[in-house]
C-alpha cells in the first residue's frame, strides 16, 4: 500500500507519499502562501533529484493544492506513481483531538463535527487540517485516516494533566493539559525503547522535541506519563516565537500597562516572545553563530534554553523515580551538539556522560553516552509522517 500523508496548515500544505511494503518515503513537498498569487511549489523526489520541482504556482485554496500534488505524483517527468489508484489511503495531521480521541481514527461525518468542536483549541490549526481532509474527500475515493497530536498525551494520570483551577472549568470547558509532538514523541520514544533492548516495561524516558516548537515528555512503560506543552503548544520550555510557561499574572500587567487586547496578547506570547523576543531572530542557526561572536542576547537564549531543558528534565526524572534514557530530536534537537554537552554536564549528578565525538555526528541516529553510562543518551531523527503512514494502514487494512 502507498499512503499520501497530509500536513494541512492555515496557508500550507506539506505531504509525503511513502510506500508501506518497504517504508520508502517516495516523494514529499510543501505547497506555500496557499490563497496568494504568488504561491509557491516544492516537490522531491529523493531517489531522482531530476523530479525535483521549486516554483512559484497560483494556489486559490487548499483544493487547488491537493490537485497539484496529485497531478504531479502521476506526471510523465516529476511522478513516482502511474495513477492516483495506487495511493490507498491519506493519512492527516490533525493538531487537537482533546479528550475525544486517544487515538488515530478513520475519518467520518461524526469524527468531523467532533474535531469542530476542538477548534476552540486549536483554532489556527484544526480548521487548517479539516480543510485538508475536506479537499482530499471531494478528489480521492479512499479511506482517510486522522492522526492527533494530542493522542499519544491522553494516558497522563489527572494529576498530571489538571491544572489547580475550579473544577467547573475542567468539567464545562474542557480546561486541561493536553500535550502536543505526540507523533514525534511516541516515534522516538519507541524508537529508543528498541534501543534498549525492545522491552517497554519498566521503562523511563524523556524525550525532547526541539525545534521552532519545542516539548518535552515522560514517557513511562513506553507511554506518556507528563508533558511540558499544556492546553495549547504555548506552555512549557521556551521556543522560536513563543514564550513557554511564564507567571500567568504578567498577561494582566502588560495588558493593562500597554492597552493591549485578548487577541494582541495572544499574538505576542505567541508569535513575538521565544528566542525572537530575546534575540530578535528565531533562526537557531543565527542564534549560535551569533553567540559564538560574543551577542550577549544570543548567549542569553542558549543559555535559558538549556537551564529549562536541565529543569525539565531533572524534574520528569524525579517524577517518574528514576531514568533509563534522554532522547534529543527535532531541529535543534538532533542538529546543535553544544546543548547536549550543556545538559549532559549538568546532569551528570543522574549518570549522563557523553561521548563527545559521537555526540558532533549529524544527521543520523546516534547513542552519544559512553559505553556503562547509568543515563544512555541518543539523538534519534523523528520521523512523524511515518507514524502517520503506519496508523493509516493499520486502521485501513483493519476495515
Amino acid at each position: 500500500m502507498k499512503v499520501l500523508v497530509i500536513n494541512a496548515g492555515s496557508s500550507s500544505l506539506k505531504y509525503q507519499l511513502i510506500d508501506m511494503e518497504n517504508e520508502n518515503l517516495l516523494a514529499k513537498g510543501i505547497c506555500e502562501q496557499i490563497g496568494d498569487d504568488n504561491a509557491k511549489f516544492t516537490h522531491k523526489v529523493p531517489a531522482d533529484e531530476s523530479k525535483n520541482i521549486k516554483e512559484a504556482h497560483p494556489l486559490k485554496d487548499h483544493g487547488e493544492a491537493i490537485q497539484l500534488v496529485l497531478d504531479t505524483l502521476v506526471d510523465e517527468k516529476h511522478g513516482v506513481i502511474k495513477s492516483m489508484d495506487e495511493i490507498g489511503a491519506v493519512g492527516h495531521r490533525v493538531l487537537h483531538g482533546a479528550e475525544k480521541f486517544s487515538s488515530s481514527v478513520l475519518v467520518t461525518e461524526e469524527m468531523k463535527e467532533a474535531v469542530k468542536e476542538c477548534f476552540k483549541f486549536g483554532p489556527l490549526h484544526n480548521p487548517a487540517n479539516l480543510k485538508g481532509i475536506e479537499a482530499c474527500e471531494k478528489i480521492m475515493d479512499v479511506p482517510q485516516v486522522a492522526v492527533f497530536d494530542t493522542g499519544f498525551h491522553q494516558t497522563m494520570p489527572d494529576y498530571a494533566y489538571m491544572y489547580a483551577l475550579p473544577y467547573e472549568y475542567y468539567e464545562q470547558d474542557g480546561i486541561r493539559k493536553y500535550g502536543f509532538h505526540g507523533t514525534s514523541h511516541r516515534y522516538v520514544s519507541g524508537r529508543c525503547i528498541e534501543l534498549l533492548g525492545g522491552k517497554a516495561e519498566g521503562t523511563k524516558i524523556v524525550t525532547c522535541h526541539l525545534g521552532n516548537g519545542s516539548s518535552i515528555s515522560a514517557i513511562m512503560d513506553g507511554k506518556c506519563y507528563d508533558t511540558t506543552m499544556g492546553l495549547t503548544p504555548l506552555e512549557g520550555i521556551m521556543m522560536g516565537t513563543r514564550c513557554g510557561s511564564i507567571d500567568p499574572a504578567i498577561i494582566p500587567v502588560l495588558m493593562k500597562s500597554h492597552h493591549l487586547s485578548p487577541d494582541q496578547m495572544d499574538e505576542i506570547m505567541n508569535k513575538k516572545s521565544g528566542m525572537l523576543g530575546i534575540a530578535g531572530t528565531s533562526d537557531n542557526r543565527t542564534i549560535e553563530e551569533r553567540a559564538k561572536q560574543g551577542d550577549a542576547r544570543a548567549k542569553l537564549v542558549e543559555s535559558m534554553l538549556c537551564h529549562q531543558l536541565v529543569k525539565d528534565i531533572g524534574a520528569f526524572a524525579a517524577a517518574m523515580g528514576g531514568i533509563d534514557a534522554v532522547v534529543f530530536t527535532g531541529g535543534i534537537g538532533e542538529n546543535n551538539p553544544q546543548y547536549r554537552t550543556r545538559v549532559a554536564e549538568k546532569l551528570k549528578f543522574l549518570g549522563t556522560d557523553i561521548d563527545e565525538e559521537k555526540n558532533h555526528i549529524r544527521g543520523e541516529e546516534v547513542e552519544i553516552s559512553v559505553p556503562g553510562s547509568k543515563v544512555r543518551m541518543f539523538v534519534i531523527p523523528t520521523n512523524e509522517e511515518l507514524v502517520i503512514a503506519r496508523d493509516t494502514m493499520e486502521i485501513v487494512n483493519s476495515l
